[in-house]
């Protein structure tokens, strides 16, 4: 039977293994889904020489910047994005493919209001960097924030009213806030958030989570990441089947 799976760690949650198996089962596809939860991605050679129907993978953290040395080839912009998610096997051959953006900018694109003009992305791993590609060529201007100066434009203690203001989208590309550990969120100045912002957290378990709780309680617009992962996924789909 044909195989696609989960590259990750820590991914018992994942919302592509139940998303693809209903998919197949609903549509009669014979294919199945499983998720690869390994210590090392050094693990996916051996995972992709032992399967004979695998056939295509989805990448999560925190494996889609550290994934692409062992790839044989790799799509344009996944290239200039530096960051993959989606790969294509054929004969054992890894084809990395970004579908972040894709999905990202179908899921925002309708909420974008015209005082939308700079955006703060917290984080700056690989699906950062992905969200950073939608937004540039949506014309924003980005500044990322990180725990480490060397990595982003602002930390997280330097952050306050004013550039809260200046920034009316915030996307939180970082995994703090996720099942189980629901309790945890980004530490922004909140208290300046307001009716003006829109929240984007790329987590959709819990549907809603601290970091968008405490932004919808000061206004805001809030979205998590379920829509962004259904069109990646179908854009994965695509990919996989050569449409």
């Amino acid at each position: 039977m044909t195989t696609y799976g989960l590259i990750g760690k820590n991914i018992d949650y994942s919302f592509s293994k139940s998303y693809f198996n209903t998919k197949f089962n609903n549509e009669a596809i014979k294919a199945k889904y499983i998720n690869y939860d390994i210590e090392d991605i050094k693990e996916i050679k051996q995972i992709v020489n032992n399967s004979i129907e695998l056939a295509g993978l989805n990448v999560t953290i925190p494996y889609k910047e550290a994934v692409i040395p062992y790839l044989d080839e790799i799509d344009s912009q996944a290239e200039r994005i530096g960051a993959v998610n989606t790969i294509k096997i054929e004969n054992k051959k890894m084809i990395g493919y970004n579908t972040d953006v894709f999905g990202f900018t179908k899921s925002v694109f309708s909420l974008i209001a015209p005082n939308h003009d700079s955006a703060l992305i917290l984080g700056t791993g690989g699906a950062a960097k992905a969200i950073r590609h939608a937004l540039v060529s949506m014309g924003y201007q980005i500044n990322f924030v990180s725990r480490d100066k060397e990595k982003g434009d602002f930390t997280y203690d330097e952050l306050n009213a004013e550039i809260i203001k200046n920034h009316q989208l915030i996307v939180n590309c970082t995994p703090l806030g996720t099942h189980p550990d629901v309790n945890q969120f980004p530490p922004i100045p909140y208290e300046f958030v307001d009716k003006t912002h829109l929240l984007y957290d790329l987590i959709y378990n819990p549907s809603i989570t601290s970091f968008l709780a405490q932004g919808r309680e000061n206004g805001a617009q809030i979205i998590n990441g379920e829509q962004m992962l259904i069109a990646q996924a179908e854009k994965a789909w695509e990919i996989w089947n050569g449409q």
